[in-house]
């Protein structure tokens, strides 16, 4: 497929085949018969962030598209591709914002929002116009965008810290003490099917989600950053009962259809954003995987 992009503007379908044709995502079975290389061509977004674009990828699980906004040179915006045939990007999509960067400030519709290092807003549906800015060019924002087609209109909301709620999990014997912080969930911000949220992973923890678990009416996604320059994660998914890894670094995101079990193991602590959308938003919807049915 052929994309003509506006300039600083980047656009890819995720899930092509070896061949670079495109294709869906595998189902089970066919996950089960493939290599490493398909396994990362498939499920792992590389090389997201880039200085002075916009860069976007679409994945037929759920219709998602995640993305970023590096500005460096001036106003970033974003606008949308051929594929989604419509007048503007969020005409029948809805848009969750995270800067783990600088700071920055995200136009929408003429509304300005300041979004410091860590700070959420929401972009609801028929939102025309969205433009990303840095504070300072030479600490850029760097804008971590998920969206997912949406079916009714919600108001824009920026998510204060003071709205953010954080729970802790998990303990030092089991090296999986972090704490959750949930941005974009009900009721604090009313969305069509988004629901996003960013976890840390005290020293010493290495472990996110274990025991797994897997969502069947939803799709997962993990953005994985603050990892040392030598550090990895290792990702695993597939069925409990064919499981595989992915190794993963800094700023590298993980896809996870709802048919697979998703969770990490670091080589020492990092965060992570998730987030997810489908037929469910309770956050407690999983669907609990027992130990003894890994393999």
């Amino acid at each position: 497929m052929r994309l003509v992009l506006p300039r600083n503007f980047r656009f890819e379908e995720k899930g092509q085949n070896m061949n670079g044709k495109q294709s869906y995502p595998p189902d089970p079975a066919s996950f089960a018969r493939m290599n490493t290389a398909e396994i990362r061509k498939v499920f792992l977004v590389q090389d997201l962030f880039a200085a002075g674009c916009i860069r976007l990828v679409h994945t037929a699980v759920d219709r998602a598209v995640i993305g970023s906004a590096v500005p460096t040179g001036g106003n970033l915006g974003l606008e949308a591709p051929a594929e989604f045939a419509s007048e503007y990007f969020t005409q029948r999509r809805e848009l969750g914002v995270i800067n783990i960067g600088g700071d920055g400030l995200v136009r929408v519709d003429g509304s300005h929002y300041r979004l410091a290092h860590r700070g959420g807003l929401y972009i609801g549906r028929g939102s025309r116009r969205v433009e990303f800015m840095s504070g300072n060019p030479q600490t850029p924002a760097l804008f971590y965008l998920v969206s997912y087609p949406a079916h009714a209109s919600h108001p824009t909301k920026p998510i204060g810290m003071s709205e953010i709620e954080s729970t802790n999990h998990g303990s030092a014997q089991t090296a999986n003490r972090r704490t959750i912080n949930k941005y974009i969930y009900s009721p604090v911000v009313e969305t069509s099917q988004l629901t996003m949220g960013l976890t840390d992973l005290e020293e010493g923890s290495v472990w996110n989600t274990m025991p797994v678990h897997r969502h069947p009416r939803r799709t997962e996604i993990y953005l994985y950053f603050d990892l040392a320059p030598q550090a990895v994660v290792f990702h695993y998914l597939g069925e409990p009962s064919e499981t595989r890894h992915i190794v993963v670094r800094n700023r590298q995101v993980v896809l996870a259809p709802g048919w697979s079990i998703h969770a990490g193991s670091g080589t020492a602590r990092y965060s992570f954003i998730w987030a997810m959308g489908g037929e469910n938003r309770e956050f407690s919807d999983m669907d609990a995987v027992a130990m003894e049915d890994l393999a």
